[in-house]
């Protein structure tokens, strides 16, 4: 059986993971499920000095105290953009690696920009403020998320779509406003990538095929780790065993 450490997304936390992890469990699978700094149940700690570089350090302290290896790294969203820097730091723990819809960065870009939210100039602003102790702590992507389920709602049940909008939390706006260090193009390890059909995620498939990685195409939208579970499961798992 397989060691899985799952990363979550923009506004969300490990809670995300409830159902894949079941399903991973279910089959006798080991499976952690670390909330970053600043979002979910630890949104307490969000700060502006909480980025790319803490998130990574989230995750390698993770393999490191759980003394964990041969891991199989899951990236969902915005958590492709910390995968690299875990790599580069705690690589030797990792077996390989699967993207889920997520972001694809090249070294010094910036979520911010890269994504369309702001402009090179007004991230890098932002991120000045920032290390002058100033400008806004959170990025609001809760409430852009859940305003954006208004127009178009999740390909989910209604109910489950309700207490994934009812977890979303802030996340710190130095994730979003940061230069990425360590970018994809430095990842040497085995990487896959699942690409929902339904995402504004498109540019970042474009990556990945780029990057030489397997896309295999999902029928769901970008949160469609908690709108199909068990579909998601099977496709990580066929293409790990």
């Amino acid at each position: 059986m397989a060691t899985f450490l799952l990363m979550h997304g923009g506004g969300m936390g490990g809670w995300t993971w409830k159902f894949m992890r079941a399903e991973l469990e279910a089959k006798g699978h080991k499976v952690f499920t670390p909330t970053f700094t600043g979002f979910g149940e630890r949104e307490h700690l969000i700060g502006r000095d909480i980025g790319n570089s803490v998130h990574v350090a989230d995750i390698v302290n993770v393999l490191k105290y759980e003394d964990l290896t041969d891991v199989i790294l899951v990236a969902h969203s915005y958590a492709g953009t910390v995968a690299p820097g875990v790599l580069a730091q705690a690589g030797d723990r990792i077996r390989q690696v699967i993207y889920l819809d997520a972001i694809v960065p090249h070294a010094g870009e910036r979520i911010a920009s890269m994504m369309g939210f702001a402009s090179e100039e007004e991230a890098a602003g932002l991120d000045a403020m920032l290390d002058a102790g100033e400008g806004p702590i959170g990025s609001g992507v809760h409430e852009q998320q859940r305003a954006m389920a208004k127009e178009h709602p999740h390909m989910m049940d209604p109910e489950r779509e309700k207490w994934l909008l009812d977890h979303l939390s802030d996340q710190p706006m130095r994730a979003t406003s940061c230069a990425i260090p360590v970018g994809a193009e430095t990842i040497s390890h085995k990487v896959d990538y699942i690409a929902a059909t339904n995402t504004i995620m498109g540019m970042m498939h474009e990556r990945a095929e780029k990057l030489g990685w397997p896309v295999h195409k999902h029928p769901g939208d970008h949160a469609f780790n908690v709108g199909d579970p068990e579909g998601v499961t099977k496709m990580i798992l066929e293409i790990v065993e």
